[in-house]
Protein backbone atom coordinates (compact mmCIF):
# COMPACT_ATOMS: atom_id res chain seq x y z
CA UNK A 1 0.00 0.00 0.00
CA UNK A 2 1.36 3.44 -0.97
CA UNK A 3 2.42 5.63 1.95
CA UNK A 4 0.72 8.83 0.80
CA UNK A 5 2.04 10.90 3.69
CA UNK A 6 5.53 10.41 2.22
CA UNK A 7 4.33 11.87 -1.10
CA UNK A 8 4.24 15.56 -1.98
CA UNK A 9 0.92 16.80 -3.29
CA UNK A 10 0.86 19.65 -5.77
CA UNK A 11 -2.27 21.82 -5.96
CA UNK A 12 -3.04 24.32 -8.73
CA UNK A 13 -6.07 26.57 -8.25
CA UNK A 14 -6.78 27.98 -4.79
CA UNK A 15 -10.02 29.88 -5.36
CA UNK A 16 -13.32 29.47 -3.52
CA UNK A 17 -13.24 25.69 -3.73
CA UNK A 18 -9.55 24.90 -3.96
CA UNK A 19 -8.51 26.90 -0.93
CA UNK A 20 -10.81 25.02 1.45
CA UNK A 21 -9.83 21.68 -0.09
CA UNK A 22 -6.15 22.45 0.44
CA UNK A 23 -6.80 23.38 4.06
CA UNK A 24 -8.44 20.01 4.64
CA UNK A 25 -5.39 18.23 3.23
CA UNK A 26 -2.98 20.31 5.32
CA UNK A 27 -5.01 19.58 8.46
CA UNK A 28 -4.79 15.88 7.58
CA UNK A 29 -0.98 16.05 7.56
CA UNK A 30 -0.22 16.01 3.83
CA UNK A 31 2.75 17.90 2.36
CA UNK A 32 1.51 20.45 -0.15
CA UNK A 33 2.98 22.57 -2.94
CA UNK A 34 0.51 25.23 -4.10
CA UNK A 35 0.25 27.53 -7.11
CA UNK A 36 -2.32 30.11 -8.14
CA UNK A 37 -2.16 32.86 -10.75
CA UNK A 38 -3.05 35.31 -7.97
CA UNK A 39 -0.40 34.57 -5.37
CA UNK A 40 -2.34 36.31 -2.59
CA UNK A 41 -4.92 33.52 -2.70
CA UNK A 42 -2.29 31.08 -1.41
CA UNK A 43 -1.01 33.17 1.51
CA UNK A 44 -3.26 31.56 4.14
CA UNK A 45 -2.19 28.11 2.91
CA UNK A 46 1.50 28.99 3.19
CA UNK A 47 0.85 30.12 6.76
CA UNK A 48 -0.63 26.67 7.42
CA UNK A 49 2.48 24.93 6.09
CA UNK A 50 2.11 24.75 2.30
CA UNK A 51 5.03 25.62 0.01
CA UNK A 52 4.38 28.17 -2.72
CA UNK A 53 5.61 27.29 -6.21
CA UNK A 54 6.47 30.21 -8.48
CA UNK A 55 5.32 28.43 -11.66
CA UNK A 56 3.23 25.48 -12.82
CA UNK A 57 6.42 23.89 -14.16
CA UNK A 58 8.18 24.19 -10.79
CA UNK A 59 5.23 22.67 -8.95
CA UNK A 60 4.97 19.86 -11.49
CA UNK A 61 8.63 18.89 -11.24
CA UNK A 62 8.50 18.76 -7.43
CA UNK A 63 5.21 16.96 -6.76
CA UNK A 64 4.21 13.28 -6.83
CA UNK A 65 0.43 13.72 -7.10
CA UNK A 66 -0.98 16.88 -8.67
CA UNK A 67 -4.52 18.22 -8.27
CA UNK A 68 -6.05 21.04 -10.28
CA UNK A 69 -9.31 22.94 -9.93
CA UNK A 70 -9.52 25.77 -12.43
CA UNK A 71 -12.06 28.02 -14.10
CA UNK A 72 -12.59 27.06 -17.72
CA UNK A 73 -11.59 24.29 -20.15
CA UNK A 74 -9.15 26.68 -21.85
CA UNK A 75 -7.38 27.08 -18.49
CA UNK A 76 -7.24 23.30 -18.06
CA UNK A 77 -5.83 22.79 -21.54
CA UNK A 78 -3.15 25.45 -21.01
CA UNK A 79 -2.11 24.27 -17.54
CA UNK A 80 -1.86 20.64 -18.63
CA UNK A 81 -0.66 20.77 -22.23
CA UNK A 82 1.43 23.95 -22.74
CA UNK A 83 5.21 23.57 -22.83
CA UNK A 84 5.31 25.22 -19.40
CA UNK A 85 2.51 22.99 -18.16
CA UNK A 86 2.08 19.85 -16.10
CA UNK A 87 2.50 17.06 -18.65
CA UNK A 88 5.79 18.41 -20.02
CA UNK A 89 7.30 19.03 -16.59
CA UNK A 90 5.92 16.34 -14.29
CA UNK A 91 8.00 13.31 -13.38
CA UNK A 92 7.32 9.91 -14.88
CA UNK A 93 4.92 8.03 -12.62
CA UNK A 94 3.13 11.17 -11.39
CA UNK A 95 -0.63 10.95 -10.88
CA UNK A 96 -2.71 13.91 -12.09
CA UNK A 97 -6.23 14.66 -10.84
CA UNK A 98 -8.26 17.39 -12.55
CA UNK A 99 -11.20 18.45 -10.39
CA UNK A 100 -12.35 21.23 -12.72
CA UNK A 101 -15.72 20.77 -14.37
CA UNK A 102 -14.55 20.56 -17.96
CA UNK A 103 -15.12 18.87 -21.32
CA UNK A 104 -15.09 15.05 -21.45
CA UNK A 105 -13.23 15.25 -24.76
CA UNK A 106 -10.49 17.34 -23.14
CA UNK A 107 -10.20 14.84 -20.28
CA UNK A 108 -9.54 12.13 -22.86
CA UNK A 109 -6.95 14.29 -24.63
CA UNK A 110 -5.06 14.95 -21.40
CA UNK A 111 -5.19 11.26 -20.43
CA UNK A 112 -3.68 10.30 -23.79
CA UNK A 113 -0.91 12.87 -23.40
CA UNK A 114 -0.21 11.52 -19.93
CA UNK A 115 0.07 7.93 -21.12
CA UNK A 116 2.84 8.94 -23.52
CA UNK A 117 4.93 9.99 -20.48
CA UNK A 118 3.87 7.18 -18.15
CA UNK A 119 1.72 9.64 -16.20
CA UNK A 120 -1.70 8.54 -14.95
CA UNK A 121 -4.59 10.99 -15.25
CA UNK A 122 -7.99 11.18 -13.55
CA UNK A 123 -10.87 13.53 -14.29
CA UNK A 124 -12.58 14.14 -10.96
CA UNK A 125 -15.12 16.98 -10.98
CA UNK A 126 -16.91 17.71 -7.72
CA UNK A 127 -20.29 18.85 -6.46
CA UNK A 128 -21.20 20.45 -3.16
CA UNK A 129 -20.07 24.04 -3.56
CA UNK A 130 -18.16 26.07 -1.00
CA UNK A 131 -19.97 24.34 1.87
CA UNK A 132 -18.93 20.87 0.70
CA UNK A 133 -15.37 22.03 0.07
CA UNK A 134 -15.09 23.50 3.56
CA UNK A 135 -16.67 20.53 5.33
CA UNK A 136 -14.84 17.90 3.28
CA UNK A 137 -18.18 16.48 2.19
CA UNK A 138 -17.99 16.90 -1.59
CA UNK A 139 -19.37 14.43 -4.10
CA UNK A 140 -16.46 13.39 -6.34
CA UNK A 141 -17.04 11.75 -9.74
CA UNK A 142 -14.07 10.00 -11.34
CA UNK A 143 -12.98 8.77 -14.71
CA UNK A 144 -9.59 7.59 -15.97
CA UNK A 145 -7.03 5.06 -14.76
CA UNK A 146 -8.63 2.86 -12.10
CA UNK A 147 -5.23 1.98 -10.61
CA UNK A 148 -4.60 5.70 -10.05
CA UNK A 149 -8.03 6.09 -8.48
CA UNK A 150 -7.28 3.33 -5.97
CA UNK A 151 -3.99 4.99 -5.02
CA UNK A 152 -5.40 8.49 -4.45
CA UNK A 153 -8.67 7.38 -2.80
CA UNK A 154 -7.39 8.03 0.76
CA UNK A 155 -6.64 11.62 -0.30
CA UNK A 156 -10.05 12.03 -1.91
CA UNK A 157 -11.65 10.79 1.31
CA UNK A 158 -10.30 13.92 3.05
CA UNK A 159 -12.14 16.04 0.49
CA UNK A 160 -15.44 14.23 -0.04
CA UNK A 161 -17.94 11.75 1.35
CA UNK A 162 -19.57 10.40 -1.82
CA UNK A 163 -16.78 9.21 -4.10
CA UNK A 164 -17.42 7.04 -7.14
CA UNK A 165 -15.39 5.74 -10.07
CA UNK A 166 -17.31 5.62 -13.37
CA UNK A 167 -14.87 4.28 -15.96
CA UNK A 168 -12.58 5.49 -18.72
CA UNK A 169 -11.26 9.03 -19.11
CA UNK A 170 -14.10 11.52 -19.48
CA UNK A 171 -16.58 9.46 -17.44
CA UNK A 172 -16.24 11.71 -14.42
CA UNK A 173 -16.97 14.76 -16.55
CA UNK A 174 -20.00 13.13 -18.14
CA UNK A 175 -21.35 12.33 -14.66
CA UNK A 176 -20.83 15.96 -13.62
CA UNK A 177 -22.80 17.10 -16.65
CA UNK A 178 -25.72 14.96 -15.47
CA UNK A 179 -25.37 16.61 -12.05
CA UNK A 180 -25.41 20.10 -13.53
CA UNK A 181 -28.44 19.34 -15.70
CA UNK A 182 -30.41 18.51 -12.54
CA UNK A 183 -29.18 21.56 -10.62
CA UNK A 184 -29.84 23.96 -13.52
CA UNK A 185 -33.62 23.67 -13.31
CA UNK A 186 -33.72 22.92 -9.58
CA UNK A 187 -32.25 26.32 -8.67
CA UNK A 188 -34.81 28.03 -10.90
CA UNK A 189 -37.54 26.16 -9.04
CA UNK A 190 -36.12 27.31 -5.71
CA UNK A 191 -35.99 31.01 -6.62
CA UNK A 192 -39.43 30.95 -8.23
CA UNK A 193 -40.93 29.21 -5.17
CA UNK A 194 -39.42 31.83 -2.88
CA UNK A 195 -40.62 34.70 -5.05
CA UNK A 196 -44.11 33.19 -5.20
CA UNK A 197 -44.12 32.80 -1.41
CA UNK A 198 -42.92 36.36 -0.93
CA UNK A 199 -45.69 37.81 -3.08
CA UNK A 200 -48.19 35.60 -1.22
CA UNK A 201 -47.00 37.22 2.05
CA UNK A 202 -45.76 33.96 3.54
CA UNK A 203 -42.98 33.55 6.09
CA UNK A 204 -40.14 32.42 3.83
CA UNK A 205 -38.23 30.56 6.53
CA UNK A 206 -41.34 28.60 7.45
CA UNK A 207 -41.96 27.79 3.79
CA UNK A 208 -38.44 26.47 3.33
CA UNK A 209 -38.64 24.37 6.49
CA UNK A 210 -42.06 23.04 5.49
CA UNK A 211 -41.43 22.09 1.86
CA UNK A 212 -37.88 21.02 2.67
CA UNK A 213 -39.30 18.19 4.79
CA UNK A 214 -41.31 16.74 1.93
CA UNK A 215 -40.95 15.75 -1.72
CA UNK A 216 -39.47 19.15 -2.65
CA UNK A 217 -36.44 18.60 -0.43
CA UNK A 218 -33.14 19.10 -2.27
CA UNK A 219 -29.63 20.46 -1.74
CA UNK A 220 -30.37 23.78 -3.46
CA UNK A 221 -33.41 24.42 -1.27
CA UNK A 222 -31.68 23.45 1.96
CA UNK A 223 -28.43 25.31 1.34
CA UNK A 224 -29.24 28.17 -1.03
CA UNK A 225 -32.75 29.28 -0.02
CA UNK A 226 -31.53 30.51 3.42
CA UNK A 227 -28.87 32.60 1.67
CA UNK A 228 -31.51 34.17 -0.56
CA UNK A 229 -33.69 34.96 2.46
CA UNK A 230 -30.67 36.58 4.15
CA UNK A 231 -29.96 38.57 0.97
CA UNK A 232 -26.59 36.79 0.73
CA UNK A 233 -25.56 36.39 -2.89
CA UNK A 234 -21.86 35.75 -2.33
CA UNK A 235 -20.68 32.93 -4.58
CA UNK A 236 -20.41 29.38 -3.45
CA UNK A 237 -20.40 28.79 -7.18
CA UNK A 238 -20.48 31.70 -9.64
CA UNK A 239 -23.25 32.08 -12.20
CA UNK A 240 -20.68 32.60 -14.96
CA UNK A 241 -18.95 29.31 -14.12
CA UNK A 242 -22.27 27.48 -13.98
CA UNK A 243 -23.15 28.92 -17.38
CA UNK A 244 -19.86 27.48 -18.65
CA UNK A 245 -20.93 24.06 -17.37
CA UNK A 246 -24.32 24.30 -19.07
CA UNK A 247 -22.67 25.25 -22.36
CA UNK A 248 -20.52 22.10 -22.10
CA UNK A 249 -23.58 19.97 -21.31
CA UNK A 250 -25.50 21.31 -24.29
CA UNK A 251 -22.52 20.75 -26.60
CA UNK A 252 -22.05 17.20 -25.33
CA UNK A 253 -25.77 16.50 -25.77
CA UNK A 254 -25.57 17.77 -29.35
CA UNK A 255 -22.56 15.53 -29.96
CA UNK A 256 -24.73 12.59 -28.84
CA UNK A 257 -27.64 13.75 -31.07
CA UNK A 258 -29.65 14.35 -27.90
CA UNK A 259 -32.26 17.10 -27.58
CA UNK A 260 -32.67 18.45 -24.02
CA UNK A 261 -35.21 21.31 -24.19
CA UNK A 262 -35.39 21.71 -20.40
CA UNK A 263 -31.65 22.26 -20.21
CA UNK A 264 -31.77 24.74 -23.09
CA UNK A 265 -34.52 26.73 -21.34
CA UNK A 266 -32.68 26.73 -18.01
CA UNK A 267 -29.51 27.94 -19.72
CA UNK A 268 -31.37 31.05 -20.89
CA UNK A 269 -32.01 32.05 -17.27
CA UNK A 270 -28.31 31.85 -16.39
CA UNK A 271 -27.30 33.60 -19.61
CA UNK A 272 -29.74 36.44 -18.89
CA UNK A 273 -28.35 36.74 -15.36
CA UNK A 274 -24.79 36.89 -16.65
CA UNK A 275 -25.72 39.52 -19.23
CA UNK A 276 -27.45 41.50 -16.45
CA UNK A 277 -24.06 41.85 -14.73
CA UNK A 278 -24.40 39.36 -11.86
CA UNK A 279 -22.23 36.60 -13.33
CA UNK A 280 -19.70 36.87 -10.50
CA UNK A 281 -22.36 36.26 -7.86
CA UNK A 282 -23.58 32.89 -6.61
CA UNK A 283 -26.16 30.88 -8.50
CA UNK A 284 -28.72 31.84 -5.85
CA UNK A 285 -28.50 35.39 -7.28
CA UNK A 286 -30.91 34.24 -9.99
CA UNK A 287 -33.46 35.51 -7.47
CA UNK A 288 -32.51 39.05 -8.48
CA UNK A 289 -33.86 38.37 -11.96
CA UNK A 290 -37.38 38.24 -10.47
Amino acid sequence: MTDLKSKTIGWIGTGIMGNSMCLNLLKSGFSLNVYNRTKEKTENLVKEGATYAETVAQLSANSDIIFTILGYPKDVESVYLDDSGIIKNAKEGTILVDMTTSQPSLAKKIAEAGREKNIQVLDAPVSGGDIGASEGSLAIMLGGEKAAYEIVLPILEKLGKNINYFGEAGSGQHTKMANQIVIASTMIGVVEALRYSEIANLDLNKVVNMIGSGAASCWSLTNMAPRIIDNNFKPGFMIKHFLKDLNIAIQEAENMKLNLPGLALARKFYLNASEAGIGDEGTQALYKMY
